[in-house]
């Protein structure tokens, strides 16, 4: 495991802004040491997202891919959570104008109405396994529901209004109004830190914000402002003690702005009494 970056929580004590992305140079070594032991990169582009929602800082991800080239390893991308718009781009990785090996991809594809996945490979890949019959090169491999036609479906029907319905014209003033809210969420004395990538965010509360102490996993904190959340109409997920927001690409910013009230009103209202719990 190369460490993540984590720039709030740095695992190897550096300062955001000043360290060179010291945690990609970390990876780097590691490729360097055991690069005949390891096969790829496995990464979350721009904001690893079930493990706490953690914003790569800018250039990490171009570090990343040209640490594979150096070392002939591959580049593997999981767009499952940060693909399909889901970032203000089609793919996260485009922001750094990166192209992975393989991509792995879903959720967005059908908008969550049915399960589908897929994953793209790069010309040298598919080469690898091209070959006739009897070169034994085919890659046998696959799912009992692979090419579910109900699947296919949705995820054309999707894919027809993303285009149709012209979503990434709508997406930068949602992705400034986002930024903007949490600006201001920011500034309470029980958030820590904000990230943000897109339509993707996540708000770290702690129980003391100049020390950054964390509260107690046992308060189940996150979780007590989410379900605090559905009394006001809004289903929130809790990563420990980091608030998800994950709002659909079609919210209105009307929507989108009294989801960030309900946001910033529950905190304020159920977070002091677990601060009062914890010191």
């Amino acid at each position: 495991f190369a460490p993540s970056p984590y720039c709030y929580r740095c695992e190897l004590g550096c300062s955001p802004g000043s360290c060179n992305l010291a945690c990609a140079a970390k990876l780097d070594s590691i490729l360097e040491q055991n690069v005949s032991e390891i096969a790829g990169v496995i990464v979350e582009p721009l904001m690893q997202c079930a493990g706490g929602m953690i914003a790569a800082p800018p250039g990490y991800l171009k570090k990343i891919r040209e640490s594979c080239d150096r070392h002939g390893v591959l580049l593997i991308a999981d767009e499952i959570a940060t693909g399909f718009g889901r970032t203000g781009r089609m793919f996260a990785c485009q922001h750094e104008g990166v192209s992975p090996d393989l991509l792995c991809i879903s959720k967005g594809l059908t908008n969550g109405y049915l399960p589908l996945a897929a994953t793209l490979a790069s010309r040298r890949i598919y080469d690898a396994f091209l070959g006739g019959v009897d070169e034994w090169k085919t890659f046998f491999h696959g799912h009992t529901f692979t090419g579910n036609p109900l699947g296919c479906a949705a995820a054309l029907a999707s894919l027809d209004v993303f285009e149709q319905e012209r979503v990434f014209e709508t997406l930068p003033a949602k992705i400034q109004l986002l930024g903007e809210r949490l600006a201001k969420i920011r500034d309470n004395r029980w958030v820590g830190d904000v990230r943000q990538q897109g339509l993707l965010a996540g708000i770290e509360l702690v129980a003391d914000k100049t020390t950054r102490r964390e509260f107690p996993y046992g308060l189940q904190v996150g979780a007590a402002v989410c379900m605090a959340a559905r009394q006001h109409g809004a289903i929130l997920r809790p990563l420990a003690n980091t608030l998800v927001l994950f709002p659909p690409l079609s919210i209105s910013c009307e929507n989108l702005g009294r989801l960030l009230d309900i946001v910033e009103a529950c905190v304020e209202d159920v977070v002091p009494a677990a601060g009062a719990r914890s010191r």
